[in-house]
């Protein structure tokens, strides 16, 4: 008997000419599909793998989400396996346009922060922050040890593993102190392209809303001076050279974080409104579900969040090309376009100078959980922004003022984006995954989203939330409600996978294109 082709295999759009399979399909299974023909597989498909539905014809184009993502090198029969053995990108489209569209106002009223929220629990419109003097709330409330150079990393590792929780017990409103580390900070031609980013993002993370304080710690002979990455006035820097070495900067050091250990432990969690929410969107280690369920789930879930006056943050742009139309055709503004444009524009200069193809993106990860090309896994991973309009477009870095859906220039690297995000301004992560990743940070908390129920499963000790669910006929925007309510609950306080295991301390990776001298 064939099986009901709902049970073994989803057919995202009606035009796509390939299915997913649920599970994995031995040959000669055979499926009834909703036209009443029957359709016979002709050869082992894995789960989260493509198989035709129909005849491809060679450099015919393949179509899923309803959209191209490659051509067929050689002509395939209705239940193939499709993948990289008759599946390539093709040309990319080099022609970029966009269509500006009017941006809603935030959907709910002012909110009332005298009122707060009931009984001081968080809801669906509010949060439990921590707001800084200068208007930015944070989820968390850290005092940071930043390091100038490599160099000065080590002491600012030690700096920071003094205060331990035993150490903080009588500062219970300090979440802890934690050392911001890099492998830069000298070797870089002053006035590259390495050198700003990384000055950049040292100055921005030292303003990200989850540090109620921080202190620089330098060599003193590096490239990357603490003077010119931040306002000496406001945070202090030690330079070893300057010191007396290694032990007098660490004995330096633990006197500055408990100087500053009253003042961080004054500012106490508070009702907040959703609309300080800034969420980085970030996915690594994807599948072939992750664009059908986590993604998409995310999505919806930032939808929510906009609509209230938040902030999501969609980056990698090495994971936009094959979808970039998805979001030029919603720019609120010309300037949004024509920025997004140039981003693309920069990415396809930088492959012809170096002699790299952006679809060496997907990984042999990627490829093994069923994503064959850059457009395919581009078409999924664009799904994790929604539907809101694009309201701005960002370099690397560079702080995040507008609320609303905006977009950073990143690499798909998932540590390298994050940490850009993160001296934007991010306070909270959403992680999607299909095969599996343990990223997570000391900076912000990452909730990680598992693509299917065989990861979550597997990995329930670091995955937050199952979006597999959705295969099994959860109704979506009831899982993106719950998601909204898990966000709230770990902007609140509540502790990520991530943050149970431990806090990481080499997971702050800035982007530093170009040569080491």
């Amino acid at each position: 008997m064939p099986k009901n082709f709902s049970e073994i295999a989803l057919q995202l759009n009606p035009n796509d000419n390939v299915a997913i399979a649920k599970e994995e399909l031995a040959p000669e299974t055979r499926g009834a599909m909703p036209d009443g023909n029957e359709l016979t597989i002709r050869e082992r498909v894995p789960v989260g793998h493509k198989f035709a539905l129909r005849e491809i014809a060679a450099g015919a184009p393949v179509l899923r989400y309803g959209y191209r993502i490659g051509v067929a090198t050689q002509n395939i029969l209705p239940g193939d396996w499709v993948h990289s053995h008759n599946l390539v990108v093709g040309d990319f489209a080099t022609g970029y346009a966009y269509r500006v569209v009017p941006v809603p106002p935030p959907s709910t009223a002012p909110f009332d922060s005298a009122q707060g929220m009931a009984q001081g629990a968080p809801s669906r419109q509010s949060f439990l922050g921590y707001r800084r003097a200068d208007g930015r709330v944070g989820t968390r409330n850290y005092i940071a040890v930043i390091a100038t150079a490599n160099c000065a990393a080590h002491t600012a590792l030690q700096i920071a593993r003094t205060f331990d929780r035993n150490r903080l017990a009588n500062f219970p409103n300090v979440d802890g102190v934690i050392p911001i580390v890099h492998s830069g900070g000298c070797s870089n031609v002053i006035g590259s392209l390495a050198h700003r980013y990384l000055q950049r993002t040292l100055a921005n993370i030292a303003r990200n809303p989850n540090l109620g304080a921080a202190i620089a710690v330098g060599l003193g002979c590096e490239e990357n001076q603490a003077a010119a990455c931040f306002d000496l006035t406001t945070l202090p820097a030690l330079v070893i050279q300057e010191q007396g070495g290694f032990r007098k900067t660490i004995q330096a050091g633990v006197q500055a974080v408990e100087r500053a250990l009253p003042r961080v432990n004054a500012c106490a969690r508070t009702p907040q409104p959703i609309s300080e929410l800034t969420i980085a969107l970030q996915c690594g280690g994807s599948d072939g579900w992750s664009g059908v369920t986590a993604n998409p789930l995310v999505g919806l879930a930032m939808d929510k969040i906009i609509a209230q006056g938040g902030t999501a943050v969609l980056s990698e742009t090495p994971e936009v090309f094959g979808a970039e139309q998805l979001l030029l055709q919603r720019v609120a503004s010309a300037e949004t376009g024509q920025k997004l444009i140039a981003r693309f524009q920069w990415w396809v200069e930088q492959s012809q100078r170096l002699g790299f193809s952006v679809d060496n993106n997907p990984t042999p990860g990627n490829k093994a959980g069923g994503l064959t090309t850059i457009l395919e896994k581009s078409l999924g991973a664009v799904a994790k922004g929604g539907s809101a309009p694009l309201v701005a477009t960002y370099e690397y870095a560079e702080t995040i003022a507008r609320r609303g859906f905006v977009f950073m220039d990143t690499p798909g690297n998932d540590p390298t984006s994050v940490t850009g995000q993160l001296a934007g301004g991010c306070n909270v992560i959403v992680f999607t995954t299909g095969r599996g990743s343990l990223y997570a940070s000391n900076i912000a908390p990452c909730i990680k989203v598992a693509s299917n129920n065989d990861l979550y499963a597997r990995m329930g000790d670091d995955m937050d939330f199952n979006a597999g669910r959705i295969l099994g006929g959860a109704p979506l925007d009831t899982l993106a409600e719950e998601l909204l309510a898990q966000i709230v609950a770990v902007a609140s306080g509540e502790r990520t996978k991530g943050e149970q295991r431990g806090l990481p301390e080499t997971e702050f990776v800035p982007w530093m294109p170009g040569a080491v001298v």
